[in-house]
């Protein structure tokens, strides 16, 4: 898998899964900037190509009333300084047509909503700007559906494509990850794990959805063992108090003890 194309994208070469980590939302420019200081420095210690995470704006919420933005433009210009501060590319999720070209002015990558992965017109809009496109599963598509999704980024002139896997639903209220699903998903596109969505546990008689962090490991460890090219997971320093999806947050406070062993595992499965 090539990741070299990708501007500043570091540790190409340790043979180390990629990650795609950050806070769920752009609450503010110093959190953002806080989040992205201890991540870069435990990949660079850890070697592991980094992609920062955030969203500029939410617009599938459970209730009317949560937390959806700060401003397109202002979260926009706070992933750009994560960028430039720390030489690092950036990854964000679109929802129209027109975040598409956008977005792309601001952030190396753009990722399709699982929810959004069967909606032609902004899958190919994004596939047009020329960035990487990182496709989420719908939580109701098969594996194999994913190649579709996959031949309409590449037949729209793009190579640069992911496949993400973010969980199934079970039931109402829960989540699970089909780990049969990551081979074939592989042989279409390089494919990441969503290991902190893939814990949700949506549709909460509250609005707001729960979740299980305590499984991150877990499923994380999973991941790896069965050849994730990368994985995708939310972090913030108060998952508590964060606007959008702090229930399967991981603390950041735990993020490279969790990182070390996952990259020893990954060297285990490398000499196999």
């Amino acid at each position: 898998m090539n990741l070299s194309n990708i501007p500043n994208i570091k540790h190409t070469n340790s043979n180390n899964f990629f990650l795609l980590a950050g806070p769920c939302a752009i609450e503010g420019e110093d959190m953002a900037l806080k989040i992205a200081e201890k991540v870069v420095e435990i990949t660079d210690k850890l070697e592991i190509p980094f992609v920062f995470k955030g969203s500029f704006k939410k617009a599938n919420r459970s209730r009317i009333d949560s937390f959806t933005g700060i401003g397109d433009e202002k979260a926009l210009k706070i992933l750009k300084k994560v960028s430039d501060t720390f030489n690092v590319p950036t990854i964000t999720d679109i929802h129209e047509i027109e975040d598409a070209a956008k977005a792309a002015e601001y952030v190396d990558v753009l990722q399709i909503p699982a929810f959004l992965v069967r909606q032609t017109d902004l899958v190919v809009a994004a596939a047009k700007t020329g960035k990487v496109v990182n496709l989420k599963k719908g939580q109701f598509m098969s594996p194999e559906a994913m190649q579709h999704a996959v031949k309409k980024v590449k037949d729209s002139g793009n190579d640069q494509v992911w496949i993400t896997e973010r969980g199934t639903m079970f039931g109402y209220q829960d989540m699970l990850v089909d780990f049969r699903g990551i081979p074939t998903m592989r042989s279409y596109a390089p494919t990441v794990l969503d290991v902190t969505h893939s814990l949700q546990q949506p549709n909460q008689n509250s609005g707001v959805t729960g979740g299980r962090p305590d499984m991150i490991e877990t499923i994380a460890r999973a991941g790896v063992v069965n050849n994730v090219d990368g994985l995708f997971m939310e972090t913030h320093f108060d998952p508590a108090n964060a606007k959008s999806d702090g229930a399967n947050m991981l603390h950041l406070d735990y993020l490279e003890k969790l990182l070390s062993n996952l990259v020893a595992i990954r060297k285990v499965v490398n000499t196999l």
